[in-house]
C-alpha cells in the first residue's frame, strides 16, 4: 500500500487509511475517509471507527493511500480525534519491529504502547470520581447529563453513554471530562508507588502586608495557641517562605486544633510537596558529588567505547556508584539538546534512585509506568512528545513513549527478569527492545549491572558491546563479610532454632544491640507452602490450576498464586476426616511469626506481594524502615531490588537451596544474581556489613562464587555448560504454549501442530510436553520448544512458525485451541 505521509489532501481526493485497532487481529483493516475529513487525516492520528456490526473503537492511522481494498468494501471512518499525531514515524517503525521479532500483531503492540485514555472503545467503562467540585469548571449540557447519569448508575460503558446521549461518537466528550478529572477509566490501576508528600505551611499573602499583619496580632490576642503558632512561623520562616507542618507543630505549643483553626480562617495556607525519602546527607551527596577516581576512569572509558560502539555494558559491583556515572552521561546528552530514557526494572522498588535523579535534574523529568493513573500517563505521553520532559524514568513500558530526539538510554539492573513481559502479548524484553530503539534513534545505550546477564556479558566479550568495569565501592566502603552456614550440620548439632541457625541468631542479636538494622531474605511468600494430611496424604489443590494451594495465616485461607482462587484453610481432612494436618515448607509469613517469638520486643516488617496490596502500604513499609521505625525487614526478592539503607549491616538468607534447585537452565545464573544483589544491601557508607547465607548444600559452587564475589568464574562455568548443551547465547529459543479446556483435544492438537512444524524445522522442534504447571485458569497446557542454532536464520524459523499457525488455525478440527508464542523466553 503506497504511503502518503507529508502530502496535503483536498476535499476532492478519495482517501483510504490503513488503521491499527487495539485488538488481537491477524491483519490491519482499511477504511475510507469522508471528504470533509481529508485535510485532518495524517499518519499517527487517532480515528474513530466501527468494527463489526456495532462496536466502536479508537484506531490509529498507519498509512494513507488512494487505493481501495480489493476484497471488501471499506467502511467510512467516523471522526478524526487528534489535531496533531499522537504517535510518530519512529514509533511506528518500533511497533513493526516488536510485531515481527516477538511474533505478535500490531493491535497487541498498540494496546501495550498507548495509555488507556488514548484508546477508548465501546466496552470501556467510565466511572465518576468521588468528591468532585464542579463550581469552577465549565460544564456543557451533555456533560451535565452524563455526570447526572453516572451519579445514579455509578459506572457506564462508552456504548451506554452513546445511547444515553443519542449520538454515535462520544469520545470527545469523554476526553473532555477526563481532562477535567471528573471521570476516570475502570482500566486504571491504583498507584502503588506514590511520591512522598510532605505538608507545608505558608502565610496568606494578604497578611504579609504590614498593616494587615498588625491587625492579625490583635485578632489572635484571645487565642494564645494560634498566636504562638504565628510567632513560631515568623521565627522559623524569616523570609516568608513555607515551613513544614511537622516542624511548626514540634516547635510551637499550638497543637492540631489551633493549627486547623488558622487554616480554616485562611490565615495559613497548606500545600503538599513531593519530597525525597532520602535524608539530607544523601541529598547533599547527590547534588554536590564529585566522581571518585574509579568512577572518572569508568566514565572516560564509556565515552571512548561510545566512539566505536552504540551499546556499552557497565559492570560495576554493588555500591560502586553506577548512578553517579549515569548522571554525568545524562548531563552530556541533555547538553546536546536530546532526551534520555532511564529504564528501571520496578519503579515502585527503586524510589531512592528516582528521587535522587529528580532532585539533581529538577522538573524536566517524567516518571512513567503502568501503576500511575490514566490521566498522569497521558500527560507524560504528551510532555515527552512536545519535548518538555528531557528525562524519563520508567519501567519497561516506557520504551513505547513518543521521543522526539532520544540521545541516550540507560538500562539499570539490566539482568532483571522483570524487564520481560510475560502476559499478555507482546511478550517483549524491554532491555533488548531498548537496544533496537537506540538503533532507530541513532542514540547510545548503556546497560548497567553488578551481575550482568549471561547474554549481555557474552556480547561484550565478543566485542558486540563495549565493556567497562567498576570494581571499587564508592567512598571506600568495604564489601561485606560473607559467611555460609550449613543447615544440615546445624540441625545435626541441634543448633537450629526454628529456621534460624545459632550463627544467624547471634548475628541478629549483635546487630540489634548496635542499634543497626537487619534484612532477611526468603524467596517464598505465604505461611506454609503446602498443607498435607498425615493420615491419607491428601493435599488441597486449586480448582482452576494444577498446583497446590499455599496457606496464608494472615487471611486464614489457602491461596493459588497463579489464578487468585482461595478457600478456607483445612483443619479437617476432607478425604478421610483426620485432624492430623501437617504444614510443609515455609514462606515469609512463617519466618516473620517465628522471628517474633525469638525477638518479641523487636519491630519486624514483611515486604512481599501480600503485604503491599493495599494503597500506600509499600511506601509505608519502606519509609518506616528508612526512618528506623522497623528493626528487621523480612522479604522475598523485593528486598534485593534497588534499596539502599545506610543502617543495614546484616543480611540473612534463610534458605538458598530454594533458588538453586529450580528446574531451569538459568537457575544458577539467577541464583548468583539474586544472592549477590541481596548481599549488596549490607554495609554502606562508614559501616561494613555482614551476610549470613544458610543452605543445606553449603558447598555449592554458586554459593562459593557469591561469597568470593567472583562473577567471572560463574560466567565461565555457565557459558561452557550452555555451549555444551546448546542453550542461549549459542542458540535461540522460542516457547510455544498450546492451550485448551479439553485435555484430550489439547493432546491431539499439540501433537498435530508439532508434526506440522517438523515438516520444515525437523529436530529443532522439541515436544509437546507438559510444563511444570500443566493447567492454569482451567486451560490445560502443552509446551513445544523451537531451538534454533545461530547458523539458521531466526527470521526464517519465525516465518515457518507464522505460516504453520495460519495453516493450523484453518483446520476446523482444532477450533478454540490457543497458541501463544514467547520469543527469547527469559
Amino acid at each position: 500500500m503506497q504511503e502518503f505521509n507529508d502530502i496535503d489532501f483536498t476535499e476532492r481526493d478519495t482517501l483510504f487509511v490503513e488503521v491499527i485497532l487495539p485488538l488481537s487481529l491477524s491483519k490491519n483493516y482499511i477504511y475510507r475517509v469522508p471528504f470533509d475529513l481529508n485535510e485532518q487525516t495524517a499518519v499517527g492520528k487517532r480515528v474513530i471507527v466501527q468494527f463489526g456490526k456495532s462496536k466502536i473503537y479508537t484506531a490509529l492511522i498507519k498509512t494513507i493511500s488512494q487505493m481501495a481494498p480489493a476484497l471488501y468494501q471499506a467502511k467510512y471512518i467516523i471522526d478524526v480525534i487528534d489535531e496533531y499525531p499522537v504517535v510518530n514515524s519512529r514509533q511506528l517503525q518500533f511497533w513493526d519491529w516488536i510485531t515481527e521479532y516477538y511474533l505478535c500483531n500490531e493491535g497487541e503492540v498498540m494496546s501495550a504502547a498507548l495509555p488507556a485514555g488514548l484508546k477508548l472503545a465501546s466496552e470501556t467503562i467510565i466511572i465518576l470520581r468521588e468528591e468532585i467540585s464542579l463550581d469552577d469548571l465549565e460544564i456543557t449540557d451533555k456533560e451535565q447529563i452524563l455526570i447526572a447519569a453516572l451519579e445514579k448508575q455509578k459506572r457506564l460503558t462508552v456504548d451506554q453513554i452513546s445511547k444515553l446521549l443519542g449520538q454515535k461518537t462520544v469520545f470527545p466528550l469523554i476526553r473532555s471530562l477526563l481532562d477535567k478529572e471528573i471521570i476516570y477509566i475502570a482500566e486504571e490501576v491504583l498507584e502503588k508507588y506514590k511520591p512522598l508528600l510532605k505538608s507545608y505551611i505558608t502565610l496568606n499573602p494578604f497578611y504579609q502586608e504590614e498593616g494587615n499583619f498588625k491587625h492579625l496580632f490583635e485578632v489572635l490576642e484571645r487565642a494564645p495557641k494560634q498566636l504562638d503558632a504565628l510567632l513560631t512561623y515568623i521565627k522559623l520562616s524569616k523570609t516568608g517562605i513555607e515551613i513544614s507542618r511537622q516542624q511548626l507543630l514540634e516547635e510551637s505549643s499550638c497543637g492540631q486544633a489551633a493549627l486547623k483553626s488558622l487554616l480554616d480562617k485562611e490565615i495559613f495556607f497548606l500545600k503538599k510537596k513531593v519530597v525525597s525519602r532520602l535524608n539530607d546527607e544523601s541529598d547533599d551527596m547527590i547534588l554536590n558529588f564529585k566522581l571518585s577516581a574509579a568512577q572518572s576512569v569508568a566514565l572516560q572509558r564509556i565515552e571512548t567505547e561510545f566512539q566505536t560502539k552504540d551499546v556499552v555494558l557497565l559492570h560495576g559491583i554493588t555500591a560502586s556508584g553506577k548512578t553517579q556515572v549515569y548522571i554525568k552521561l545524562i548531563e552530556q546528552a541533555i547538553e546536546k539538546g536530546g532526551q534520555v530514557l532511564f529504564l528501571l526494572p520496578e519503579i515502585a522498588l527503586t524510589t531512592q534512585i528516582v528521587e535522587r535523579i529528580k532532585r539533581y535534574f529538577g522538573d524536566a523529568i517524567g516518571v512513567y509506568h503502568s501503576k500511575f493513573n490514566d490521566n498522569e500517563r497521558v500527560e507524560i505521553w504528551n510532555n515527552v512528545m512536545n519535548g518538555k520532559y528531557k528525562i524519563v524514568l520508567g519501567a519497561r513500558s516506557a520504551v513505547f513513549l513518543p521521543f522526539k530526539d532520544l540521545k541516550l538510554i540507560v538500562v539499570d539492573e539490566e539482568h532483571e527478569s522483570s524487564y520481560k513481559q510475560n502476559e499478555p502479548a507482546p511478550r517483549y524484553q524491554a532491555r533488548d527492545a531498548a537496544v533496537y530503539l537506540a538503533h532507530l534513534h541513532q542514540s547510545k545505550i548503556i546497560l548497567g549491572s553488578a551481575t550482568p546477564s549471561i547474554e549481555s556479558y557474552y556480547n561484550a566479550q565478543n566485542h558486540k558491546y563495549g565493556l567497562v568495569t567498576l570494581n571499587e565501592r564508592f567512598g571506600g566502603v568495604e564489601l561485606p563479610i560473607q559467611e555460609v552456614v550449613g543447615i544440615a550440620e546445624e540441625t545435626k548439632k541441634k543448633k537450629m532454632v526454628s529456621y534460624f541457625s545459632s550463627v544467624l541468631i547471634d548475628d541478629i542479636t549483635a546487630t540489634l544491640e548496635r542499634k543497626e538494622q537487619v534484612i532477611l531474605f526468603q524467596n517464598r511468600r505465604g505461611y506454609a507452602t503446602i498443607l498435607i494430611c498425615k493420615t491419607c496424604g491428601f493435599a488441597p489443590k486449586c480448582v482452576n490450576c494444577d498446583v497446590s494451594l499455599t496457606f496464608h495465616k494472615s487471611s486464614g485461607k489457602l491461596h493459588c498464586h497463579y489464578c487468585g482462587y482461595h478457600e478456607s484453610s483445612m483443619n479437617i481432612c476432607p478425604a478421610c476426616g483426620s485432624v492430623h494436618i501437617e504444614q510443609k515448607g515455609f514462606g515469609t509469613e512463617r519466618v516473620e511469626e517465628e522471628l517474633s517469638l525469638i525477638f518479641p520486643e523487636v519491630k519486624i516488617a514483611r515486604l512481599d506481594v501480600d503485604s503491599t496490596r493495599t494503597k500506600n502500604s509499600l511506601q509505608k513499609i519502606i519509609g518506616d524502615f528508612q526512618e528506623k521505625k522497623t528493626d528487621i525487614l523480612i522479604g522475598t526478592q523485593m528486598v534485593a531490588k534497588g534499596l539502599d539503607f545506610d543502617n543495614v549491616t546484616l543480611i540473612g538468607v534463610i534458605n538458598a537451596d530454594t533458588l538453586l534447585n529450580y528446574p531451569d537452565f538459568r537457575a544458577f545464573e539467577r541464583s548468583f544474581q539474586l544472592l549477590a544483589q541481596v548481599a549488596g544491601r549490607a554495609g554502606r557508607r562508614d559501616k561494613r556489613g555482614k551476610v549470613c547465607i544458610q543452605a543445606y548444600d553449603a558447598d555449592h559452587r554458586i554459593i562459593k562464587q557469591v561469597v568470593d564475589n567472583n562473577y567471572l568464574e560463574m560466567y565461565n562455568d555457565e557459558i561452557a555448560e550452555r555451549k555444551q548443551f546448546h542453550y542461549p547465547p549459542f542458540t535461540r529459543l522460542i516457547f510455544i504454549n498450546v492451550k485448551h479446556k479439553d485435555s484430550n483435544l489439547l493432546n491431539a492438537a499439540s501433537a498435530r501442530f508439532a508434526s506440522m512444524l517438523r515438516v520444515q524445522l525437523g529436530s529443532r522442534v522439541l515436544g509437546p510436553e507438559q510444563p511444570l504447571v500443566s493447567r492454569i485458569r482451567n486451560y490445560y497446557i502443552k509446551q513445544l520448544i523451537i531451538k534454533s542454532d545461530k547458523a539458521t536464520a531466526i527470521h526464517k524459523v519465525k516465518a515457518v512458525l507464522k505460516q504453520t499457525i495460519a495453516d493450523f488455525n484453518a483446520e476446523n478440527t482444532y477450533k478454540g485451541v490457543i497458541i501463544q508464542i514467547d520469543v527469547d523466553p527469559y
